[in-house]
């Protein structure tokens, strides 16, 4: 159990600590976060889990809403790699969304040590796998817009870049960089995964809803994929002549309550291709705020890097990982009067953010 930093201020606090101090969190605000968004990424994973059911639910044209989004499917099945790609990702992330919530307890830091670190590279290995998957479909996945692609490959590349530096800054003990970097891997992580994580989700349906009360929105869909919407051809041909030709396109309305199938397609795929930007943008922003906004928490945690660096002998201790002071300009941190205050067999606090492979 944590021990709370101050007596509690009302008979509501009071309460509140015996839910969130046996779970080891001895602030308040840090388990609100923790509720929100790990609470969040867990509620994603149980209500996805049967999407590991490729064919059966993802794939399956009567699930009424509850698999992929239309036409999506046939555009990952009609190639090999786009189906090897989309398993790829659906069999790893979802796993990886699940198992990522036990990191962020900070009872599991205390009493588990050796389960955290273990299932830490667990889900980073998941998270990579995932990652090289979604860079597979971008190609096809909500229409394949260069949009979407530039938006997942640079995700791609933060998220896996932050994995490396907090897990570099973990090898050198470097505590509070660990954390920082954890924190950008899994918040640039919850932005896209495919339109199934909560803020791009949202952004693209009123996206969509909104663009449907206006005919200019349309997207360039290949025949064929159009016809996977259709019965027959003569239907088909009926609605888009210019569908003789299956290799020809055409340009479909985004309507959310359009007279087809491809017309929600095409709303959902518009949506998409800006809302992982606008997505990005909000989890990117909100970091940096959260992290700037704890400057508490990080000086916490350096000064028990300090201690633990200094232990192991380490050249600059308190700066022996990717720190501003040893890389950049600013001044040279110093540890201060206290820094010894710490149990070296001590955890970190609990922060919501020691996410990570120890």
């Amino acid at each position: 159990m944590a021990a709370p930093t101050r007596p509690p201020a009302n008979t509501f606090v009071a309460r509140a600590r015996k839910v969130y101090n046996p779970i080891g969190f001895s602030k308040g605000y840090n388990f609100i976060l923790w509720f929100i968004f790990a609470g969040a990424m867990f509620g994603f994973a149980l209500a996805r889990m049967m999407f590991l059911n490729y064919n059966g639910i993802y794939c399956n044209p009567n699930s009424a809403g509850n698999g992929a989004g239309p036409g999506e499917c046939w555009s990952y099945n009609r190639k090999d790699l786009y189906k090897i790609g989309i398993k790829m990702h659906l069999y790893t992330i979802i796993p990886a969304s699940f198992l990522v919530v036990f990191q962020f307890v900070p009872f599991i830091r205390y009493k588990a040590l050796l389960f955290h670190r273990m299932n830490g590279y667990i889900v980073v290995v998941l998270a990579v796998i995932g990652t090289v998957g979604a860079i597979i479909i971008a190609p096809v996945a909500f229409g394949g817009s260069l949009s979407v692609r530039a938006a997942v490959g640079l995700m791609s590349i933060m998220f896996l870049g932050s994995l490396v530096l907090a897990i570099w800054n973990i090898k050198t003990l470097q505590l509070e960089q660990h954390r920082a970097w954890m924190l950008r891997a899994w918040f640039y992580a919850k932005t896209h995964r495919l339109g199934s994580i909560i803020t791009l989700r949202i952004i693209m349906i009123i996206s969509a809803l909104v663009m449907s009360k206006n005919p200019s929105f349309r997207l360039p869909m290949q025949c064929a994929k159009v016809a996977s919407f259709y019965d027959d051809t003569e239907s088909l041909i009926a609605k888009d002549p210019t569908c003789q030709d299956l290799n020809a396109w055409v340009a479909i309305q985004g309507d959310m309550s359009g007279e087809s199938t491809e017309n929600i397609s095409s709303a959902l795929s518009l949506g998409f291709s800006m809302g992982i930007w606008l997505a990005l943008a909000i989890h990117a922003i909100g970091i940096e705020v959260y992290l700037h906004l704890t400057p508490a928490e990080t000086e916490r945690l350096r000064r028990i890097s300090f201690q633990r660096q200094q232990e192991r002998g380490f050249k600059n201790p308190g700066s022996s990982g990717l720190t501003s002071d040893r890389l950049g300009d600013a001044e040279t941190w110093r540890p201060g009067t206290d820094a010894t205050a710490y149990s070296p067999s001590k955890g970190s606090d609990s922060d919501i953010s020691n996410v990570a492979a120890a």
